[in-house]
């Protein structure tokens, strides 16, 4: 009763509690549990049919199939099937831009050309982490030697016979003005490839293999460089010598088997000494003659080569500076008179449908008047570096 009266009003005491909830007995509520659980898994073993029961088991998608494609229109039938996309070569498409017209040429840029020497001395290239370069031989042999192509006199011909030598540069850059002037021009006709189109080495070799003289045009920067722009690893008067002696490997590596360097465009750098020099010393090194293209009268490649001792010669007559039918004949004819004048004479041109068919034409009656048509490198002997 003490305790009835102490505990707070509305809560019942713990005599009062045990009388309403009496001790459950847990261990026989907690074995029935078990029981129950182990009837119902024995149940659905026995009233189930599952052989696989407990094995391993693998949950796979079912792709459901694609919708047909709506039966084709008899127009869309007889359309021609897309022509398949050529696969890219490696390499890279650059830019040159004329600064005379404005006009831009894309030219493929192949990666660098495998070490092939196939048709090439093999005492005459230097394997390097560029390339294949050209180099002097441990006998002495020289690019500008071993490369340069023999003049063949015709018979009862006088020695003293007046010569003139042709350059055509820009080769690789168009297929078809290549393709034409290979099947064209002569053998004494020299040829210059630029450093940047695809597939060098077999243009070079059909070259040589027709008889053509072959050179390699170095891109140099020209005076208003960049809006005249010769393409990727020019020259420039702006880069240390170690720089641009980089750019001309890259350039030297294009392809094998040439006499020597050619500037291409190139009137700001060929003017700058401290430019220059580093660069005609090493393709002196290499055993490789220089011809400067005549396009600059500020070009100091013949004064310069003459200090180095370096064969060197300079051409006399642009011929396709305005590129007519009418101003080519009438620069050839310009030549012929400075040949016989001066016992040689050398013409430089580009490549050009134009210049091609004209220079054909010329060369085909050049012997009857009394003129022999010689490689570019068999006017070193008929003149001085600085002539």
């Amino acid at each position: 009763m003490t305790d009835d009266l102490n505990a707070p009003l509305g809560v019942a005491s713990d005599q009062e509690t045990k009388r309403r909830w009496p001790a459950l007995p847990l261990v026989p509520i907690a074995a029935g549990v078990v029981g129950v659980m182990i009837l119902g898994i024995a149940g659905a073993i026995a009233f189930i049919h599952n052989p696989l029961g407990g094995e391993p088991r693998a949950i796979a998608a079912i792709a459901t199939a694609p919708p047909r494609a709506a039966e084709p229109t008899p127009q869309q039938r007889a359309a021609p099937p897309p022509a398949a996309t050529p696969a890219e070569e490696p390499g890279n498409t650059i830019s040159i831009i004329d600064g005379m017209s404005g006009q831009s040429r894309q030219v493929r840029v192949a990666a660098p050309p495998p070490e092939q020497t196939a048709g090439l001395d093999p005492r005459l290239v230097e394997r390097t982490p560029q390339g294949i370069l050209p180099r002097v031989a441990p006998d002495g042999s020289r690019p500008r030697d071993v490369y340069a192509r023999a003049v063949r006199l015709p018979p009862g011909a006088d020695p003293a016979q007046p010569r003139v030598a042709i350059l055509i540069g820009g080769l690789g850059i168009s297929q078809q003005s290549t393709s034409e002037a290979m099947t064209k021009l002569p053998g004494q006709i020299s040829f210059a490839f630029a450093p940047y189109p695809s597939d060098l080495e077999r243009l070079v070799a059909r070259a040589r293999a027709d008889g053509h003289e072959v050179f390699l045009q170095v891109p140099m920067e020209p005076l208003d460089y960049p809006e005249n722009d010769p393409g990727p690893r020019t020259l420039l008067t702006t880069l240390p010598a170690e720089r641009n002696i980089e750019r001309l490997h890259w350039s030297m590596a294009r392809f094998q088997g040439y006499a020597g360097i050619v500037n291409y465009m190139g009137a700001k750098f060929s003017a700058s000494e401290g430019a220059l020099t580093p660069v005609l010393r090493e393709a002196n090194r290499r055993g490789l003659m220089v011809v400067d293209d005549g396009t600059s009268a500020r070009s100091l490649i013949p004064q310069i080569a003459a200090g180095l001792q370096q064969p060197a010669l300079r051409g006399d007559v642009h011929l396709d500076r305005v590129p007519t039918p009418a101003e080519v004949d009438a620069q050839l004819a310009r030549l012929e008179a400075r040949a016989r004048e001066t016992g040689f004479a050398l013409g430089v041109g580009a490549a050009l449908p134009v210049t091609i068919d004209r220079v054909a034409r010329w060369a085909r009656a050049l012997e009857a008047r009394g003129i022999l048509l010689v490689p570019v490198s068999a006017g070193v002997a008929r003149r001085s570096p600085t002539g």
